[in-house]
């Protein structure tokens, strides 16, 4: 599982306190390995920085794969290489000059299925799964052998220009409210991209360029009663299924933004409920076949 971190695009990190916390609890209920990734922030790194960083991190999963898989086929005695014996002290050699001084992760050649991969982004880092799920569909078998079989949108950061109920309602919403997250995009988009129907920030627009709806993965939306980003995710959701693509909306009631991961309030028998909820559901996506769960 690759997993984008929140903070509106200009704060927050994959290496935080909170951060490694709610890592730990899904990688515990979903029984999977969580990368967290670091991607460039903002002000310093705009639009498409952190776009661009999350499919470079699919793409290095992918060469992690094909670099372990090197290693099984080299990894032998009295292997031979364009006619030269090789021995296992010079395996390594032959593959770095070959990957351009990449380094297998002996950990997670050991234990991760790349064909079995799910997204999950939280607030702002569910914008960037998104758009990386959408290469992801791009690519196909480029990618090969990762492939993305799910994504998790926990309450992601999306907007628009023509406000929905809940923008209207909740705007001064607890914790971050309407005009914060305004400032944030002003600091994330260039300036002469600045629109709230920019394809990072309102995954339905006009101009919204990249597959159909139809062949994205299947999605499950997260989204808090209190948050006035709520009713654009569930559009989105909609959006998605009525191309018929698995993408069920979780609602969690007296619940704000970032509800499940934000530092204090990690350790509320919400953001427990919620994670074991995200976990059912993973489960169905990453199970072996045979060995699947009954929903």
């Amino acid at each position: 599982m690759l997993q984008f971190h929140g903070g509106g695009w200009v704060s927050g990190g994959s290496d935080s306190a909170a951060n490694d916390f709610f890592c730990r609890r899904i990688a515990k209920v979903c029984d999977v390995i969580v990368l967290a990734v670091g991607y460039r922030l903002a002000p310093e790194n705009r639009y498409p920085a952190a776009f661009e960083d999350g499919v470079k991190v699919l793409h290095w999963l992918g060469k992690q794969a094909n670099l372990a898989d090197c290693c099984k086929s080299l990894g032998n005695n009295n292997r031979r290489l364009n006619g030269v014996e090789l021995k296992k002290v010079n395996v390594q050699g032959h593959i770095v000059d070959a990957f351009g001084a990449s380094m297998v992760e002996p950990w997670l050649a050991a234990h991760a299925d790349p064909s079995r991969c799910v997204l999950l982004g939280v607030s702002c880092g569910g914008n960037i799964a998104d758009y990386v799920a959408r290469k992801a569909v791009e690519a196909g078998k480029l990618l090969d052998p990762v492939k993305v079989v799910a994504q998790v949108l926990m309450y992601p950061f999306f907007i628009g220009n023509n406000p929905t109920q809940s923008e209207i309602k909740l705007a001064n919403s607890y914790f971050y409210d309407k005009p914060v997250s305004v400032l944030a995009w002003k600091l994330f988009l260039p300036e002469k991209e600045f629109d709230f129907d920019h394809p990072a920030a309102n995954p339905l627009a006009h101009n919204r360029s990249g597959p159909p709806l139809k062949l994205m993965p299947p999605t499950l939306t997260v989204v808090a009663e209190h948050d006035w980003m709520r009713d654009r995710a569930i559009a989105y959701a909609e959006e998605l299924r009525k191309v018929n693509v698995d993408s069920p909306v979780l609602e969690y009631k007296d619940a704000v933004h970032e509800f499940a991961t934000l530092d204090m309030l990690l350790k509320t028998p919400q953001a427990q409920a919620c994670a074991e909820d995200i976990a059912i559901w993973v489960k169905k996506y990453i199970s072996l076949r045979g060995h699947e769960f009954s929903y």
